[in-house]
């Protein structure tokens, strides 16, 4: 049961913030009511749907006395039943803490793991699983820094994704990827297994981290690696060292120095943003991270199984037999299945539920 006197001060509120945007609010405060307005509507609305339900089954319960009414009543009650303990499930859901972070941008890493030159490539088609996810998403792709390995997978790679709910679908990839299969460059046919590693991150903006100029130092060099003339005659290589982290980002991708270092910063806040959530995660719950998965690069979350077709993601025991599918960008049933798994270990951690 949702406490009736909890759903009376969120209307309250919405109610409040409604009046006041009507009345015409001042230009510093439209932005903020505005925001909170949006993400209580949808709240609301439950809300409103919920109390309606509720009042419409006291008084199909108050007709039962009527004799002329209670065949009606009684047609109507059940169905009146059934459907509440869905809306408080929904109204449940809707007031879960969201995270602020879920609506923004998303910077993705993938660097290989144990595995040689098969993990390299595996890497490879990691990001072009998520490419062609993207792709079916409606989300823009720009890689920001990639280094390829001599066999043609990847050393190393940073992607900027923007779109609607890019890192609330994004943020359970983070973890240890496993493939088992065997390598173009196995002779003998024998299966190997391989690891690489993905961190998901959102978008840090300039306000969520403060990066002083004196804590960074930025350096230009000439870039390295395959890329033709250009490349290598210019000093367009950024490296920004974070001094108080230690933290080095290099950045060679782009041709311009200034696209370079503004790229090497964008990862440079994403990463330190990252840092500050995952503390103040774990001092909230190190249980509910175990379970999901917080992005630890340690937790080996997933199997994709080249011989059985099957990929398994090992933190909501489920597995897929369509391999072939999920790397050719087919994730919504792994990605809906995990937001799910999590919405439901938060309504445990919650009370409500």
């Amino acid at each position: 049961m949702v406490p009736l006197e909890k759903l009376a001060q969120i209307t309250q509120r919405f109610e409040f913030l409604e009046a006041k945007l009507n009345a015409g609010a001042s230009p510093a405060e439209i932005a903020t009511l505005s925001r909170e307005y949006s993400d209580l509507k949808p709240v609301a609305d439950e809300i409103v749907d919920y109390r309606r339900a509720l009042d419409d089954l006291a008084e199909a319960e108050l007709l039962l006395a009527d004799p002329e009414m209670r065949a009606l009543a009684e047609d109507e009650i059940p169905k009146l039943r059934a459907r509440i303990p869905e809306m408080e499930q929904r109204l449940q859901i809707a007031l879960l803490p969201k995270d602020a972070a879920d609506a923004r941008p998303a910077i993705l890493e993938i660097r290989p793991g144990t595995g040689g030159d098969e993990a390299a490539l595996f890497a490879g088609d990691l990001l072009r699983m998520y490419q062609r996810y993207c792709e079916r998403m409606g989300w823009s792709f720009e890689i920001l820094e990639q280094q390829d390995s001599e066999l043609g997978g990847i050393k190393e790679v940073s992607v900027h994704i923007a779109g609607a709910g890019v890192f609330s679908k994004l943020k359970f990839e983070s973890g240890v990827h496993r493939v088992q299969r065997v390598p173009a460059t196995e002779a003998q046919g024998r299966i190997h297994t391989s690891t690489a590693t993905v961190a998901v991150m959102p978008e840090a903006e300039e306000v969520d981290i403060e990066i002083k100029p004196e804590d960074l130092r930025i350096e230009v060099c000439r870039a390295g690696g395959p890329g033709g003339q250009g490349v290598n005659t210019t000093d367009s290589a950024v490296q920004v060292m974070h001094i108080p982290t230690g933290r080095i980002v290099r950045c060679q991708d782009g041709r311009s120095q200034q696209k370079n270092k503004e790229a090497a910063l964008k990862i440079m806040r994403a990463r330190l943003l990252e840092d500050k959530r995952r503390e103040e995660e774990e001092k909230y719950s190190a249980h509910r991270r175990s379970l999901i998965g917080g992005g630890g690069r340690e937790e080996k979350i997933r199997t994709y199984n080249f011989a059985e077709n099957r990929v398994t993601d090992h933190r909501i025991k489920l597995s897929l037999y369509s391999l072939d599918r999920v790397l050719e960008g087919n994730l919504a049933e792994l990605t809906d299945a995990l937001q799910a798994s999590d919405i439901e270990q938060r309504l445990k951690d919650s009370g409500i539920s």
